[in-house]
């Protein structure tokens, strides 16, 4: 059976990139009989705000959408924290106290995730008392998975790359798992088997795979679909602004029509289809 999710983070409303999103993976479930999930991914600190959850859900009803929800995030800390506990026994965990600022004046490489961590941490001895992450060895673990594959049911096979990352933090110094650990224990948990994302994860997909190795997690398959773009040229985002699914509920708009301008590529003016 597939098993498809929507997982958004309550640190906004919901625009209609993320309706999209939604239809996609909820439409690839629905036409092979399969199981559509809501998952809230609400540890984000003080920026996850509970009420938005909420909104979330009365969202995906105004688009005529059907779902079962699954715990959200904030219920399964201890998951994440056991873990990253077996990586770091394995030694594939080291402790970074690097600033943002420290890494960009080193001027790192560029990856397609932003600055490749330079490894500066990697063996050097800490600042007594310093606020520290924790950071995913990467080739010290593909020492130990070999080589790695992965299916994109748009792209087809790809070769696991997720040296092109870095060594990512897994542990955040402030908050408690990143995304990368976070979401790839959950898709296991919640028996997903068709990853559904935009193509700006597409990259993040070489990590998570090497990340299942290493946990023996079951491996889905994968399906990035192309991004809704805004008249600059940039996908739709909560930060600039995208006009919110909950203003288009109160202005009295059609979710259901709206949904199928959706699914038909009927986009309104200034919006189209692209990578980003």
């Amino acid at each position: 059976m597939i098993v498809t999710r929507f997982a958004p983070s309550p640190n906004g409303h919901l625009h209609l990139g993320h309706a999209y999103s939604a239809i996609v993976a909820h439409d690839l479930a629905r036409e092979a009989g399969g199981r559509f999930l809501l998952r809230v991914e609400d540890i984000d600190g003080a920026r996850s705000r509970p009420e938005l959850a909420a909104a979330f859900r009365q969202d995906l009803k105004w688009l005529c959408l059907t779902w079962q929800e699954v715990p959200a995030q904030s219920t399964r800390l201890a998951s994440y924290l056991e873990a990253a506990e077996a990586l770091k026994a394995r030694g594939l965990l080291y402790p970074c106290q690097c600033t943002r600022a420290e890494i960009a004046a080193a001027k790192p490489a560029i990856g397609p995730e932003g600055p490749i961590y330079p490894g500066t941490c990697k063996g050097r001895e800490l600042t007594p008392d310093a606020r520290i992450a924790w950071r995913l060895d990467v080739q010290r673990a593909l020492a130990i998975t070999g080589p790695l594959e992965w299916v994109d049911q748009i792209a087809g096979s790809q070769q696991a790359r997720p040296e092109l990352l870095g060594d990512p933090v897994l542990l955040r110094k402030d908050e408690p798992a990143s995304y990368h650990l976070a979401v790839t224990l959950d898709d296991a948990a919640d028996g997903i088997t068709l990853i559904t994302r935009g193509a700006d994860l597409f990259a993040a997909s070489h990590l998570h795979r090497l990340l299942q190795a290493l946990l023996e997690l079951p491996v889905p398959e994968w399906h990035h679909h192309d991004l809704l773009l805004d008249e600059t040229g940039r996908k739709l985002a909560k930060r600039r602004g995208s006009p919110s699914l909950a203003d288009r509920r109160a202005s009295g708009e059609d979710g259901l029509l709206l949904a199928e301008q959706l699914r038909l590529h009927a986009f309104p003016s200034g919006i189209s289809l692209g990578k980003d």
